[in-house]
């Protein structure tokens, strides 16, 4: 059985926790694509993780963990992520980094930073990590495979072909100084033995396991909004978060996925620019306090430390995000931070040019939206911890009722803490 852990929204969402969850109970975990540009925290027996490459069933050591081939990889980024969680007493993972992983080099990270300080105003928000640049080349069939590694002619000239190019465009557009081919080449070669003792047939490891009828988590990076194509482009992320994407990034069969678990705060935030269309935030001071009181640590980029914009939640883009996933089920996190509100808004719906629609817009139409919010009556305690969904205040279910009645999708699970088994199942 495969299922697939994406989020309905902006990212941040909470799908490192879930995935950690569900993780208990099967065999295999497969990032499936993004790189090192987005955090999944995860909080246990070992302590408090922000996973940036990793996959999130690392702590356990029944599960055998996959980078698959849709991943931007960040050899430096995943040596030293290794080295951090073993560090803090974590055995050191069953992994397997796919063979046809394409490299997230220093000059996408480099080129990143350039384009965003040319853009200036018009940026992107982008994290800087290479990741826009990394797909360009992915695609341009310009990247550098991890098998490439191991065949150090090929490396060379590929490394060669590219380095051409990019110093061009650095001396030329950015008028930044050339990066240095021979030095990243014997970088490459350091990380390379870093790397080794992972790199396999990933491919190959997943159908077997799918023949053997294990049970396969593919983990997603950000969520539906930043889809490149279903998202609110161009402020999106440079790789597809969609579910439907895992059959390329994981290589696994469109036939094989049973079920979509869609991620969702029972608020919303995002990381981004402040440009970016966000029509349910909530501004000043009753923001700042949601952010203060949000996540684990409060409302801050796991990879950034940037803080995130809040909102109430917006029905309107988490159905949309669910339909577009193909979600069977959605996990509602966060459901305790709400406790100190008296009452709670819900975007149901958008006004657009005069008209209110629940129908989600391509981003012209989106930019000049604004919410049209009902009010619902908070529950004025603490409910963090609990894991009996009945026991929760009348007002928290109903609050849970009235968004799966939005989102036309089942909330099955409703986390209510930090922790790994602060959830109540429905």
């Amino acid at each position: 059985m495969v299922k697939a852990i994406v989020g309905a929204n902006w990212g941040d969402e909470g799908k490192g926790k879930i995935t950690d969850l569900l993780a208990e109970s099967s065999d295999v975990v497969v990032r499936f694509q993004g790189g090192a540009n987005a955090g999944h925290t995860i909080i246990n027996n070992y302590g408090r993780f922000a996973l940036h490459i990793l996959p999130s069933g690392i702590f356990y050591p029944h599960i055998t963990n996959v980078i698959g081939n849709g991943v931007a990889l960040d050899v430096d980024k995943l040596a030293s992520e290794l080295d951090a969680i073993t560090g803090q007493g974590v055995p050191t993972p069953n992994l397997i980094v796919s063979e046809r992983a394409q490299l997230l080099m220093p000059y996408h990270v480099l080129q990143d930073g350039y384009e965003e300080e040319r853009l200036g105003g018009r940026a992107f928000g982008s994290t800087k990590s290479g990741i826009a640049p990394f797909y360009s080349d992915k695609y341009a069939k310009t990247g550098i495979q991890v098998c490439d590694l191991f065949d150090e002619a090929r490396l060379k000239d590929r490394l060669h072909q590219v380095v051409e190019v990019k110093n061009i465009l650095f001396e030329h557009l950015y008028h930044k100084p050339a990066v240095d081919e021979e030095g990243i080449y014997r970088e490459l070669l350091r990380l390379r033995e870093k790397i080794h003792p992972y790199v396999g047939d990933a491919v190959g490891f997943v159908h077997q396991a799918l023949r053997e009828r294990k049970t396969i988590l593919l983990e997603g990076q950000l969520g539906s909004m930043k889809d490149p194509d279903l998202g609110i482009f161009p402020m999106t992320t440079s790789s597809h978060t969609l579910a439907g994407f895992g059959c390329v990034g994981a290589a696994v069969p469109p036939t094989a996925i049973e079920e979509v678990i869609c991620v969702t705060k029972a608020y919303s935030s995002c990381v981004g620019s402040d440009t970016e269309p966000f029509v349910s935030e909530i501004i000043g001071e009753a923001g700042d306090e949601l952010r203060r009181r949000g996540g684990d640590k409060g409302e801050f980029g796991a990879t950034t430390g940037r803080p995130r914009r809040v909102g109430w939640f917006d029905a309107v883009a988490t159905k949309y995000g669910c339909m577009v996933q193909g979600a069977t089920q959605v996990a509602l996190t966060c459901l305790d931070v709400l406790g100190y509100l008296d009452e709670i808004r819900v975007c149901v719906g958008y006004e657009i040019s005069g008209v209110i629609t629940d129908q989600f817009p391509t981003t012209p139409k989106l930019m000049g939206a604004k919410p049209v919010f009902v009010t619902l009556p908070g529950w004025k305690s603490d409910v963090r911890g609990v894991t009996d969904y009945q026991a929760l205040p009348a007002n928290a279910k109903g609050y849970v009722e009235f968004l799966e009645g939005q989102i036309g999708v089942p909330i099955k699970i409703v986390s209510t803490g930090p922790k790994r088994h602060d959830i109540a199942v429905r």
